[in-house]
């Protein structure tokens, strides 16, 4: 099968190469699955670079791709929540990714049936910002009638994000370009600030959560719209001692991103704030809730670009590149 392979980490990035691998075989509790489309993402980039090595030490050569839709081929032995045909959709497990090939071998628990209102290639801009954001607020706790900040809503993870705050009960803010207010009103947003003629600290004041998507520059800033006691979980920041020790890594591990991410704990420790650092993980049955959660609002999956396996370096750059107004697909069948 055709597979875009990374050889070796490279700090500057490096480009994949495309070309035949093995037929991966569906070990017992997963399925293979023919895969016919996959999203590209800024972790992909973020593994090529060596950025993720000490939470997911990979072995080379990777097949890479975090997540795909398609259909399932062949089940493994003890497999009875899918029947070949199913279409399905989901995030790689951390320990075996693999979205960037005709074929890959999956494990059940990370792949859900795909809604019929989704196309291939929207399905595959849904896996991981449908879980970053549910799992993002799992870990603060969040209760129906709480606020919560969502920085830099109007990208594809806001897309996600939003819909399912606001269907959880939550009362969501967000920001960004003037240009998508009514979308975001229309996902669920109660309140949303243009950037451009406002500044979100000058509008919020003591929420209850930040969902952090900008990272260092704007962290501080953020920690204080928070109110005294709450959370501030973030996607773009560094990991701290508090996720190394969630994630079950070894000891010096725990050591280094407590040094690390230290800096973020003591913004929190101001006013008695706590700081979370999320990496999300696969999880089938978080997808298979999303259309309970949303109730009549449906999925939105914004499609920014579209590429065919052999384009995926152009891909890979397009992300990194930023400014993206949706999801870069790959295209594989």
């Amino acid at each position: 099968m055709k597979a875009a392979v990374l050889d070796g980490y490279n700090k500057n990035g490096s480009e994949l190469a495309v070309r035949d691998m093995p037929m991966p075989e569906p070990a017992a509790g997963e399925v293979l699955v023919k895969v016919s489309a996959a999203g590209v993402n800024p972790l992909d980039n973020m593994i090529v670079r060596g950025e993720v090595k000490l939470i997911v030490p990979y072995r080379f050569p990777l097949v890479m791709g975090n997540e795909l839709v398609g259909t399932v081929e062949k089940l493994g032995a003890g497999v009875s929540r899918f029947a070949v045909g199913d279409r399905v959709y989901g995030r790689m497990p951390l320990s075996k990714i693999g979205a960037f090939a005709e074929y890959a071998a999956v494990s059940t628990t990370a792949l859900a049936k795909v809604p019929d209102c989704l196309s291939d290639e929207e399905a595959a801009c849904v896996p991981l910002t449908a879980l970053t954001a549910l799992q993002s607020l799992e870990l603060m706790g969040a209760k129906a009638g709480e606020s919560i900040f969502i920085s830099g809503g109007t990208g594809s993870l806001g897309a996600m994000a939003v819909p399912i705050a606001a269907g959880l009960g939550l009362k969501v803010a967000t920001n960004g370009n003037g240009a998508s207010e009514q979308r975001m009103l229309s996902l669920g947003a109660s309140t949303f600030i243009d950037y451009r003629k406002q500044d979100y600290a000058d509008v919020l004041h003591d929420v209850d959560y930040v969902l952090d998507t900008l990272g260092d520059r704007e962290l501080e800033k953020e920690f204080s719209v928070l109110k005294p006691g709450g959370m501030l979980v973030s996607l773009r920041g560094l990991p701290n001692g508090e996720f190394a020790k969630r994630a079950g890594l070894a000891a010096w591990k725990r050591l280094g991103f407590r040094m690390v991410g230290g800096k973020y704990d003591k913004m929190a420790a101001k006013r008695g704030q706590s700081y979370r650092f999320v990496f999300v993980h696969e999880d089938g049955a978080g997808l298979e809730s999303l259309p309970g959660i949303l109730g009549e609002r449906r999925i939105v999956a914004s499609v920014d670009g579209v590429f065919e396996l052999d384009q995926v370096n152009a891909a890979m750059g397009k992300v990194a590149a930023g400014g993206s107004k949706g999801k870069t697909i790959l295209k594989i069948r």
